[in-house]
């Protein structure tokens, strides 16, 4: 362990760290504490810091709302990062007076629009190399509030966002840790209209062994066996229909993670379908998909084709609002670390060509859908808003 509790006594370190808690208004009992500390002296921690944070999260927190501060405090105690309290006070003072957001011409904007994709990144990695002190409202270095192409909260149509959140949706590529949290499967509230809705998405079909009484067949086979009565079955009716539900995650879909996860919750407690499937993607599906929104567990898009069949009926839930770069160029991937051989625009193409029907929902309303990312990917699928009625008109397309 690093940073303040190099020099401190382990058990003040420990004291530190459930004060520091319960200045945060994390509550944590007496109990839950003892807890934590018989797990330590029982030897289940090591000398593993990833196990004793898994452990003393398990512990010590009862409600996922207060992941975000345990990690803020458990990093100040054991690791260089500043204290929760101090963070929260930088960043009010920053929000309170916060730089002017440079406004710029129709030529400045073109000029910034030259600059190519790989001399981008070459710059960037240079950038990283050389600086070594906080810029703000600049042209050049990485910072916030300006107009270099590196950094967030500026103006720039050809940047590399490094922190931060988006906001005018221009990034080219985004250089940071990003969490992303998985759509929730138990939301109750408003699902059950969305239920309703999905139940007319259906392809019914006979299968298995025959259970169920055939009316017709009996009144049939009675009258050709001379009144003695020969009851017919027949398999039961079931729903052969394969759905498959591909969401966004993160970055500009968070305002809609709500709705999202209300549909989610509706899709993933239908009985009805043959098989239901569900995988999320950042922006646009490149080479893979995932089965968590940390992206951490997945399989290849085209293994994916592979193993659905073409009657799978797909609906792609997201705004489809970004850079054009990540729909249009290789390796344009919004992740800084992914390496796209194929446009996302053709791996669009691709799983379009392959499943016989699919839809896009988009929760972004429908005056924004002027944007260019959205009329491309509006040229792939049909798409929808994220609404009742167009859930609905959806449904009809993928009958």
């Amino acid at each position: 362990m690093s940073g303040e509790g190099a020099s401190k006594a382990p058990g003040h370190l420990f004291l530190d760290f459930f004060y520091l808690l319960r200045a945060q208004a994390v509550p944590v009992s007496v109990t839950e504490w003892l807890t934590f500390l018989e797990a330590m002296s029982k030897g289940l921690i090591a000398a593993d810091l990833k196990r004793f944070y898994a452990i003393a999260r398990a512990t010590l927190i009862k409600n996922e709302r207060y992941y975000d501060v345990f990690d803020q405090c458990f990093a100040h105690v054991f690791g260089d990062a500043a204290a929760p309290a101090a963070l929260a006070k930088a960043v009010e003072d920053w929000l309170s007076n916060p730089l002017p957001v440079p406004q710029l011409s129709e030529e400045m904007m073109a000029q910034m629009q030259k600059l190519d994709f790989d001399e981008l990144m070459r710059q960037f990695e240079e950038r990283l190399k050389e600086q070594t002190e906080r810029h703000d409202g600049g042209n050049r270095w990485v910072g916030t509030g300006g107009t270099s192409p590196f950094g967030n909260n500026g103006v720039n149509p050809m940047g590399i966002r490094v922190g931060g959140s988006s906001g005018g949706r221009s990034a080219v590529q985004v250089a940071a840790d990003r969490r992303y949290y998985n759509y929730r499967t138990d939301l109750v509230l408003d699902t059950r209209q969305i239920s309703m809705a999905l139940r007319r998405l259906r392809r019914l079909g006979r299968d298995g062994q025959p259970t169920e009484v055939d009316v017709d067949g009996t009144i049939h086979a009675t009258a050709r066996n001379a009144g003695d009565l020969d009851i017919a079955l027949t398999p039961p009716r079931e729903n052969r229909m394969k759905v498959l539900l591909l969401m966004d995650v993160g970055g500009s879909m968070d305002p809609f993670s709500l709705l999202v996860s209300r549909l989610f919750s509706a899709a993933h407690a239908a009985t009805h379908f043959k098989e239901f499937h569900a995988f999320y993607f950042h922006n646009c599906p490149y080479d893979g998909l995932y089965k968590s929104a940390q992206m951490e567990e997945g399989m290849g898009t085209l293994d994916l084709m592979r193993w659905l069949p073409k009657e799978t009926r797909v609906v792609y839930v997201g705004d489809a609002c970004m850079h054009p770069y990540e729909l249009t160029a290789r390796y344009g991937a919004l992740d800084y670390g992914a390496q796209n051989e194929n446009t996302g625009l053709e791996w669009l193409l691709r799983l379009n060509r392959h499943f016989e029907k699919s839809i896009w929902l988009n929760p972004m309303p429908h005056r924004y859908w002027g944007h260019p990312t959205i009329k491309m990917i509006g040229e792939v699928f049909p798409m929808f808003p994220l609404t009742l009625d167009g859930l609905e008109e959806g449904i009809k397309t993928l009958q």
